[in-house]
């Protein structure tokens, strides 16, 4: 199981928002140097605490900053920008990257985004498979192109202004061949989504804010899709993320992960809460979709969704969540705020140098005997 890193990021609104630029590549590069597989940083236009407006460009300043973590959009809200855009820098990150690049993709769920860029009103989720089927024709194409797909509102040429012994009208395509992985990040339980992604060879990242029983529900849907197109679903595609805080201490691990008032996790769910009740998206929380609100409480959402212990306590409530979930390719590690920067580099540490390898020679162990 490959351990990678993601950050929404959530910071408090009081602070610098330089700083926290600066905190959010420091997390990565010591990903880098830890040996994380992938790196994953999110993106929104207008959320004052979610702090990178694009994650691209933010990725682009890791470029000579790291060695070997491949550097994620997580995600490129495709109904933001006209695919032409997303086509042709992500073409350009992926040689600058030289292939240390994987496109995450979304619609864009946060509603002041699209307002501030007039689509409010708009099917963005429409937009959104509009986009991703023009881009990837773009990759796929020579000039001068000529997509009109059927019931698309983006038509992509250089018919009419190609000079092709000038370079004019030629777009670039990726470094990697035929293109990027592209990942998707899955928010819904039993999303139908899911079904689409495996169809297109799309690989799912189920959010750490799911109940273990919720994230579940991913996996047979992402191989219906696969079967659909006569193709064998393979776990190594499946990324599930999980907040996780390891300590040196049980101490530590409770106060810091979840119980004192500076926690940066109880910070982040309260948030997240907060957020998602207002956009009437917080069944996610919920044991059951007929659950009362007034049941659903931080403490327990700390309790659900929050792994926290010593070494040998996060490796097995990692090792109980895969017997939830089945097998996965992938554990993102859900990246903080930096309330103390130490415990939250130390818990980095921890989880690279100590409780990955115990969870992979605990699977490795569970599969000789069987």
């Amino acid at each position: 199981m490959r351990l990678g890193y993601f950050a929404m990021p959530v910071h408090p609104l009081s602070r610098n928002y330089t700083e926290t630029l600066k905190e959010d590549r420091a997390a990565i590069i010591f990903c880098d140097e830890l040996g994380y597989y992938d790196a994953f940083m999110g993106e929104h236009l207008s959320d004052a605490a979610e702090n990178i407006t694009n994650s691209m460009l933010f990725h682009a300043t890791l470029i000579h900053s790291t060695k070997q973590i491949k550097l994620a959009t997580g995600t490129t809200n495709l109904s933001f920008l006209h695919p032409t855009l997303v086509a042709t820098h992500a073409a350009m990150f992926d040689h600058l990257a030289e292939g240390r690049f994987i496109m995450g993709i979304s619609p864009g769920a946060l509603t002041s985004d699209a307002e501030v860029l007039g689509i409010l009103d708009e099917d963005r989720n429409q937009m959104f498979a509009e986009a991703i089927d023009v881009i990837l024709e773009i990759w796929k194409r020579d000039p001068p192109y000529n997509i009109d797909l059927p019931g698309n509102r983006f038509k992509v040429s250089t018919e009419r202004t190609m000079f092709a012994e000038t370079g004019i009208g030629i777009m670039p395509k990726p470094y990697q061949d035929p293109r990027p992985e592209i990942v998707g990040t899955v928010v819904a339980p039993f999303s139908k989504g899911v079904i689409a992604m495996g169809k297109r060879d799309f690989h799912p990242l189920s959010a750490n804010f799911l109940l273990d029983k919720w994230a579940a529900t991913h996996w047979n849907n992402y191989a219906e899709g696969k079967a659909e197109v006569g193709v064998e679903a393979d776990t190594s595609d499946w990324r599930i993320a999980r907040t996780v805080f390891v300590a040196d201490d049980n101490a530590t691990a409770q106060s810091y992960g979840k119980d004192d008032a500076k926690s940066p996790y109880r910070f982040y769910y309260n948030q997240l809460y907060t957020k998602l009740k207002k956009a009437n998206r917080h069944v996610v929380f919920k044991h059951s979709r007929e659950e009362a609100d007034e049941d659903v409480t931080i403490e327990r959402v700390l309790d659900d969704l929050v792994i926290t212990g010593t070494v040998n306590d996060v490796v097995d409530q990692i090792l109980a969540f895969r017997e939830v979930t089945g097998d996965f390719g992938e554990l993102v590690y859900a990246g903080m705020d930096w309330v103390d920067e130490d415990l939250g580099r130390r818990s980095m540490q921890l989880m690279a140098e100590e409780v990955m390898p115990r969870v992979n020679a605990a699977i490795g162990q569970s599969e000789a005997a069987e």
